[in-house]
């Protein structure tokens, strides 16, 4: 068999282009892969809570939307400084297997049942607590 020595395999130049291009795509793909494990991961949880409303002797509702980017878990809620308990009454997406979670930007209405009972004209602190132990908090006075 005669080996041909005119014909020529790529040139050194054009191999290494083609490896330079193929390490950059695979680096590419591997940093995009990566940075969607890290948004799962850096899920923020923040709730925005506002004002008291639908006043009762003893009852209270608080609307509150999740505007993070991950879930939020209700674990309770303290008015001015006594634990209470709550339940949410209204929520705008699907309830799912807890009933205490918020997913991200879904809104809902608290209703928050005090020990005592609110006196007409004064303020009150209300904490909605997380199961990560943050606390969002709004104040309001009962009406007269």
């Amino acid at each position: 068999m005669k080996i041909l020595k005119s014909r020529k395999a790529l040139s050194p130049v054009v191999a290494s282009i083609i490896l330079i291009a193929v390490t950059v795509a695979v680096s590419i793909a591997v940093a995009a892969w990566m940075g969607a494990l890290t948004f799962g991961f850096m899920a923020t949880e923040q709730l925005d809570v506002g004002q008291p409303r639908a006043w009762t002797d003893d009852m209270v509702t608080i609307n509150v939307t999740n505007t993070g980017s991950g879930k939020v878990t209700l674990s309770g809620v303290e008015v001015s400084g006594t634990p209470a308990t709550f339940a949410i009454t209204w929520r705008s997406g699907t309830q799912g297997l807890n009933l205490n979670t918020l997913d991200a930007g879904e809104r809902a209405a608290i209703t928050i049942t005090y020990s005592g009972n609110f006196t007409a004209g004064t303020a009150y602190n209300f904490a909605i607590i997380s199961s990560s132990n943050k606390r969002y908090t709004t104040t309001g006075a009962a009406p007269q």
